[in-house]
């Protein structure tokens, strides 16, 4: 269905659409589209010109502006959690079945785990797609296990404890560590993370390391209400 979705919405990134054009530029089926866009248009996501056409609708823009302030939030924390972790910062937002960096903050010299901010990661590895995982619609991380260097009950792990840990699961000899963060209504607005050396980060990370990622997953979540 998110599928289906996106591609509603991309059919009218570029100009607007009829419903004949959403058929033609989707393949969906008539009822199907019209069914959708109708329901973005309730959303504002999508809107109706003067022709009677959709076009992106006013909560796009919105959610965009967020995006970009959830980046500039997260960017004034993460170089705290980085200096007292000694290890590099990021943070992380899901995109269908990818994260997203866009935010991060890194070790000025030594071996260190480099994530540029834009670099799509897939979700089916490391402890940031745990911790966005672990509290999505059961629906969808069934979809993704098949795939994942992960299972079930790690995720049931993170719900518990409140927290992420892996080894060597997205990259050859590097350790991760990352929170969900949450708005003000329990919602899971991102992950933050810090990654490094095996060596360093450990297979079992100190409760000083633990308590810095939860403690800046806190500090995030209360500066983005």
């Amino acid at each position: 269905m998110l599928d289906k979705v996106v591609a509603i919405l991309r059919a009218v990134a570029d100009e607007p659409a009829s419903l004949a054009d959403l058929v033609a530029r989707t393949g969906l089926p008539r009822a199907t589209a019209h069914r959708l866009a109708s329901a973005l248009e309730g959303h504002r996501l999508l809107r109706r010109t003067n022709a009677g056409e959709w076009a992106p609708g006013a909560a796009l823009g919105e959610l965009a502006r967020a995006g970009a302030d959830l980046a500039e939030v997260a960017g004034r924390h993460l170089p705290a959690l980085r200096d007292v972790s000694g290890e590099s910062a990021q943070f992380y937002v899901r995109d269908g079945g990818s994260r997203v960096c866009i935010a991060a903050a890194e070790r000025a010299s030594g071996l260190r785990d480099t994530v540029p901010v834009g670099a799509r990661l897939p979700l089916t590895a490391g402890s940031a797609a745990h911790a966005l995982l672990a509290f999505a619609p059961v629906e969808e991380v069934t979809a993704l296990l098949p795939t994942a260097s992960f299972t079930a009950r790690t995720l049931l792990d993170v719900r518990r404890r409140g927290w992420a840990h892996s080894v060597a699961e997205r990259e050859s000899g590097v350790a991760s560590l990352s929170a969900p963060v949450r708005d003000g209504a329990g919602h899971v607005l991102g992950a933050v993370s810090i990654s490094g050396p095996v060596e360093r980060v450990g297979r079992r990370p100190s409760p000083e390391v633990v308590s810095a990622v939860l403690d800046a997953a806190s500090a995030i979540g209360r500066a983005a209400r």
